[in-house]
């Protein structure tokens, strides 16, 4: 089946709060998607964002980022007040996050809220914390001890409470016991409404992408609660993180410092605790796009003390094991298998083994240093069992790109969809046709590049800090007149759903009955005025 989707992380979603979240722009771009005749849409990892605000190193594989929530509807329940919410800075500019004052200012708001809630009779909240008791204890006691400690990193914390001793656990607990539950609190409003707005989307015909990052952070309540299951000392220090090596980008590589697994002792248990984090994937999203699908098969470790990644090798992952359990115990998950980057053979293999559907990014396809016809990334060499998409978040938008890309590569660009030049904003369309028109099953546009948006709006540019994850739509840009023209385009590429083939089917029926009746009135009209001129005559 040909489908399409847009990409569009929640926390770009328009709003007066000063970051996107799960309140009415949701659910209005949620109507967009349907009446634009989209199947998908695609998001970022939801958890919540620690230093440097990337939604890919989170406190939690499991929790929920609280700025998602939705203060209007805390407002109308009556647990923020209007002067409250009106009166709070959320930063100077709509289409710009401003993370530090989301720290600051939406924080005293959720805390305000939390000691107006009535928690003790919420039956809701009460079987919530039992059902995820598995992880959402540990995460709440891990944020109220992080904030006791100003907020540094797990690897400062004194080594009782990091290593976890009996004595220590049961001191911070009673000292922090209403900071424990108002993050309790905050993972059950946001689990409600996110499953809201989920349950909107899938009314609508809408299933929710993803994403999930391959590794956890080091700073996080993953590594906290779990020490054995990571390449981490008797003192729970990394012995070695994640990172990518040297390459033409990079002369010394990408030094990610995530922990890295001890994939032994996770096959000893039957790969448990990511299992667990699928099921959990599994409930808050249709598709899981699972990000660095490559470190399945081989993974670089690197020296956790060295400053660069120069020093580092590649080892062997779990390979298609891991996904054999997957398969056997978790029957009708959806999964995309993020393979972008430096491809191998024997990656091919693990991916084509485990049938999931790759990605293909179409800005990759142009590449001076690589012009054969047999390029992967060119759309008349994909096999139909994969996802397309102009650009990820990863990518410049399209506009930018194309501003930016050698003469030569606009050439081929320009030679690729036309044979001649043209302006960029409509080789930008030309390329989201190309992404439509390809053998890929699936293809998602972010909406940048609907809106034909400079770098201006790019989300990320991988290894930089500073202005990331920060762009945000502007309120009123998207229509139904947009939607109509993205439908004509998802329908004249046979991606259109069936819901929306129904629709237009009932609209022409409507439409010609409605004609047929007109017609129908003006020939009794004619004919009753040619009875009244008869008679005048006689």
């Amino acid at each position: 089946m040909r489908e399409s989707g847009i990409l569009l992380p929640i926390f770009s979603l328009p709003g007066k709060y000063g970051i996107g979240c799960f309140g009415e722009e949701a659910y209005k771009f949620v109507d967009f998607l349907y009446a634009a005749g989209q199947r998908y849409w695609q998001i970022l990892p939801l958890g919540p964002t620690s230093y440097g605000d990337s939604p890919y190193q989170s406190f939690s594989t499991f929790a929920g980022n609280p700025y998602f929530i939705d203060l209007e509807k805390l407002r109308k329940e009556g647990l923020l007040t209007d002067e409250e919410c009106e009166w709070t800075n959320f930063g100077g500019s709509p289409e710009t996050i401003d993370y530090g004052i989301m720290y600051k200012n939406r924080f005293k708001l959720l805390r305000a809220a939390f000691s107006r809630v009535n928690l003790s009779d919420n039956k809701a909240y009460h079987e919530f914390i039992t059902e995820n008791a598995d992880w959402v204890n540990d995460y709440a006691k891990y944020m109220a001890i992080k904030n006791s400690f100003d907020d540094v990193s797990l690897m400062e914390w004194p080594d009782d409470i990091r290593l976890r001793t009996p004595e220590a656990m049961e001191k911070y607990e009673k000292e922090l016991a209403d900071d424990i539950a108002f993050y309790l609190y905050l993972q059950y409003e946001f689990y409600a409404e996110w499953h809201e707005l989920k349950a909107y989307a899938n009314q609508h015909g809408i299933k929710i992408i993803g994403d999930i990052p391959i590794y956890v952070s080091l700073d996080s309540a993953d590594v906290w609660a779990n020490p054995n299951l990571f390449e981490l000392d008797k003192d729970g220090h990394p012995t070695a993180v994640a990172g990518c090596p040297p390459d033409g980008f990079s002369a010394d590589g990408q030094l990610w410092g995530n922990p890295l697994y001890k994939w032994d002792v996770h096959k000893k248990t039957g790969y448990a605790w990511w299992l667990k984090r699928m099921q959990k994937s599994e409930e808050l999203y249709d598709v899981i796009r699972i990000d660095h699908f490559r470190g399945f098969d081989e993974y670089y470790t690197i020296p956790a003390k060295d400053k660069t990644a120069r020093n580092g090798k590649w080892v062997k992952g779990p390979g298609f094991d891991l996904f054999e359990h997957m398969k056997k115990e978790l029957k009708d998950v959806e999964i995309i298998a993020e393979d972008l980057g430096y491809m191998t053979d024997s990656v091919r293999k693990l991916v084509k083994d485990t049938g999931y559907p790759n990605m293909k990014v179409l800005q990759f396809a142009f590449d001076s240093r690589d012009t054969g016809a047999a390029n992967d990334y060119l759309p008349h060499n994909y096999s139909p069992n994969c996802v397309c998409y102009t650009g990820t978040h990863d990518n410049d938008t399209t506009l930018g790109w194309l501003s930016a890309i050698k003469p030569e590569e606009l050439e081929m660009v320009a030679d690729y969809v036309d044979g001649e030049a043209m302006d960029k904003e409509e080789l930008v369309r030309k390329l989201v046709r190309f992404v439509h028109m390809s053998p890929a099953n699936m293809a998602i546009i972010p909406m940048q590049d609907y809106l034909i948006l400079d770098s201006k709006a790019r989300i990320n540019t991988p290894s930089t800090l500073g202005k990331n994850w920060q762009w945000r739509m502007r309120e009123g840009v998207i229509t139904m007149a947009m939607a109509k023209r993205i439908y004509k385009l998802t329908r004249l590429y046979g991606r259109a759903p069936e819901w929306k083939l129904e629709e237009e089917r009932v609209e022409r029926e409507a439409a010609a009955k409605a004609e047929a009746e007109r017609k129908r009135a003006l020939m009794e009209r004619a004919s009753a005025k040619r009875v009244t001129d008869n008679k005048d005559d006689n």
